[in-house]
């Protein structure tokens, strides 16, 4: 039997997207001249912080996008507020790794019509310990110190709608129900694809929970579960059509293969960088929170629209 031509797609909306490739490398597109730059006075004891939110984590999203030290990145914002012909102040490199540990990183996000279909997945991200052609040479030196990024991806816009950062031995099921609890309660869930490390009975019943359907594939060793719950009586509905129909074909009938979609976007996280530059747990959940902002800001500048053509 001959092997099957392999797919081809085109991309209907290249001048656009285009474009919006370009607008990604403008320095001046991150700054927003209507921010509040210094912070309100909240009325509290002690001194007030001078820099509000938004400006830390402009100077932060700098840091992040060019890769930056944190000495360095004061230099880059004074320049681009100069540039911009703003005569703000800038926070200093002691300032920006303070509010670092306690910043609550605002991630934009675009709402499509209809229910919210989610595409989720996790990652290891490198923190400490030598790199991998360095490892390969010369044999791993010392320590290789690991955290793991949890990810539910928008299908509809491709931007990040949660996010979770936990130490590298935190499992993926028990994560779940977590990233399910950032969306908003009056937003209806359709379906929620993940893969079968997800074929939990508190998976399934956090996307019942939250009326969703679970596009999740039955575990290889699975078996029925005692159907006790509306999330048992899903679940083995799964593995029936899985037994009846094979794995294959179930999947492609259920959607699942757009899960790669999510994989695709865990290698769009590690473009800023495969190793995260803080070592405090609360800052290094900043850190990974600006990567998302960021990669949500650039799907809301243009993304390519792409279709099958054979």
């Amino acid at each position: 039997m001959s092997k099957p031509e392999p797919a081809r797609y085109r991309t209907t909306n290249w001048s656009d997207y285009n474009s919006a490739l370009r607008k990604r490398g403008a320095l001046l597109i991150w700054l927003d001249k209507a921010m509040a730059w210094h912070a309100p006075h909240e009325g509290r004891p002690g001194h007030p912080p001078v820099f509000s939110n938004a400006a830390i984590q402009f100077c932060l999203s700098i840091k992040v996008l060019f890769k930056l030290p944190l000495r360095q990145t004061a230099g880059m914002v004074a320049s681009l507020l100069r540039l911009a012909g703003l005569d703000w102040p800038v926070p200093d490199y002691s300032t920006l790794c303070r509010r670092q540990k306690t910043l609550k990183v605002q991630i934009p996000y675009r709402r499509a019509d209809g229910p919210l279909n989610l595409l989720v997945d996790s990652t290891g991200i490198k923190f400490l310990g030598d790199g991998e052609w360095q490892a390969r040479k010369h044999g791993v030196q010392g320590r290789r110190q690991w955290r793991k990024v949890h990810l539910a991806m928008d299908t509809a816009t491709s931007d990040i709608r949660a996010v979770e950062f936990t130490p590298s031995r935190e499992g993926d099921s028990p994560v779940l129900p977590d990233l399910l609890g950032q969306i908003p309660e009056d937003e209806d869930i359709g379906t929620v694809t993940a893969d079968g490390a997800y074929d939990t009975r508190r998976c399934h019943s956090a996307i019942i929970a939250r009326g969703g359907t679970a596009i999740i594939p039955i575990r290889k060793n699975g078996r029925p579960w005692k159907e006790n719950c509306p999330a048992a009586k899903a679940r083995n509905e799964t593995l029936r059509a899985t037994r009846h129909y094979g794995r294959a074909f179930w999947k492609r009938w259920a959607g699942y293969h757009a899960r790669s979609r999510a994989e695709a976007k865990m290698r769009c996280l590690k473009s800023f960088g495969e190793r995260i530059a803080a070592r405090d747990p609360d800052r290094q959940t900043a850190e990974i929170h600006i990567r998302v902002a960021l990669m949500n800001r650039f799907n809301a500048l243009g993304t390519a629209e792409i279709v099958r053509v054979a």
